[in-house]
C-alpha cells in the first residue's frame, strides 16, 4: 500500500477482553462502514499486513473490533497505538462546502485583512472541537475549527481565513522565562460539520 495515498480512519487504543479484540478511537464519521465486518484496514507500521475486520460493535463513542488472525490478548496488545488507514480512493464524496480534515493540512491561514498568520500543519481530532495546528512565526498555535473563527475555507486554493478572538493567537507564543506553551489537539468543522473519512 506504500504506493497508494492512505487516509487515517482510527487508532488502536488497547486490547479488549480475552479474545484478541481491540478498542479503536475513530477518526471518521463513517465508523459503521469503516469498521464493519469484512472491511480491510491497513496499519501504518512498516511490514504490517492488512487487517480484515471479523467482529465489530460501537461502544461509548469507540469501536470494539476483532481482526482475522488476532485471537489472543498478546496479539491484540501488539497492535496497541497502531494507526489504521484506508486507501484515499475509498473516501466518500462530500457535498458542496464539505471537506476532509486531511485536506486542510498545508493551507495558508490569513486574517480578514489578508495578513498571513501561518500554515496548517495538521488537524487534531477527538477532543470536542477540532483544532487547527498552525505553524506561525511565534511557534505552534492551536485554533478551534469553528464557524465563528474560521470564516472562509477554500480547500482548492489552500486558504483559510480566520477572525480569531483577541488573544487567541498569543496564547501559545513563547514568553520570556517560559517554554513554548501548551500542546493541544483539535479537529475540523465546516458549515455542515467535518467530513471525517
Amino acid at each position: 500500500m506504500a504506493d497508494r495515498p492512505m487516509v487515517t480512519v482510527g487508532r488502536i487504543v488497547r486490547p479488549h477482553g480475552n479474545k484478541g479484540h481491540v478498542v479503536i478511537a475513530p477518526e471518521t464519521d463513517f465508523g459503521a462502514e469503516r469498521f464493519a465486518e469484512g472491511a480491510m484496514l491497513y496499519g501504518a507500521r512498516a511490514g504490517e499486513p492488512p487487517l480484515r475486520v471479523v467482529a465489530s460493535r460501537e461502544h461509548q463513542g469507540r469501536w470494539v473490533v476483532g481482526f482475522e488472525g488476532v485471537t489472543t490478548i498478546d496479539a491484540a496488545e501488539a497492535l496497541r497505538d497502531l494507526e489504521l488507514s484506508i486507501p484515499a480512493e475509498e473516501l466518500k464524496p462530500l457535498g458542496p462546502g464539505g471537506y476532509y480534515a486531511h485536506d486542510l493540512a498545508g493551507c495558508a491561514v490569513e486574517n480578514p485583512a489578508g495578513r498571513r498568520l501561518g500554515r496548517v500543519e495538521s488537524v487534531l481530532l477527538g477532543s470536542g472541537v477540532p483544532l487547527l495546528v498552525l505553524d506561525t512565526e511565534g511557534g505552534e498555535v492551536l485554533v478551534p475549527l469553528a464557524e465563528e473563527i474560521c470564516r472562509r475555507i477554500d480547500v482548492a486554493a489552500k486558504l483559510i481565513v480566520i477572525d480569531p478572538p483577541v488573544g487567541l493567537l498569543e496564547l501559545n507564543e513563547p514568553t520570556q522565562g517560559r517554554g513554548q506553551g501548551a500542546e493541544g489537539t483539535g479537529a475540523v468543522a465546516g458549515k455542515k460539520g467535518p467530513g471525517r473519512r
